[in-house]
């Protein structure tokens, strides 16, 4: 009986076969190790937690609004993921500074702690999976990375909704 090949290995189809084959293999495994880091911290921060805390403490408090805006999804789905942060302590709610009646989120001295703590052990699984790089090596898979990343949020941001002649019709049973 003929090995099984390597369900990571694409069949040879071309770059952007294997380009696409790669992206998808990415997104398993990081959803399988959720890129948590190592040791204790490995596995203890959900991406939308993480990707939030991260924008509040780069950006500083700020509405619900401007933080889905800022993150391209809707301000239902931030009014969702944050409930459990301020649950947590991690995110505290506050009046804005120049609107008593708005509402601003702002990280909080435990959530600043969690997400260092976090960023850190991240950093050490980055350190490990590109230890035998160069320097070099990693700062072009950065730049690369960021210019990809960059590039599904424009298209994400371009896409209008499909218009009623663009959808199939589905039979009815």
């Amino acid at each position: 009986m003929p090995p099984t090949p390597d369900v990571t290995t694409p069949p040879d189809r071309g770059l952007l076969d294997d380009l696409q084959h790669q992206v998808a293999v990415f997104a398993r495994r990081a959803e399988q190790t959720r890129l948590g880091g190592v040791g204790q911290v490995r596995n203890s921060m959900d991406r939308a937690a993480y990707l939030l805390l991260n924008r509040l403490d780069r950006e500083g408090p700020m509405g619900v609004k401007a933080l889905a805006a800022g993150m391209g999804i809707d301000s239902s789905t931030v009014t969702r993921q944050v409930a459990p942060l301020v649950d947590t302590g991690l995110v505290k709610r506050a009046s804005h500074p120049e609107d008593g009646r708005a509402v601003v989120l702002e990280l909080s001295p435990r959530g600043q702690a969690r997400l260092d703590e976090v960023r850190s052990s991240r950093r050490q699984l980055m350190a490990l999976l590109t230890e035998d790089w160069t320097e070099e090596e990693r700062t072009l898979f950065c730049g690369l990375l960021t210019r990809f990343n960059t590039a599904l949020s424009a298209r994400h941001h371009t896409v209008a909704p499909a218009s009623p002649q663009d959808v199939p019709e589905v039979p009815s049973s």
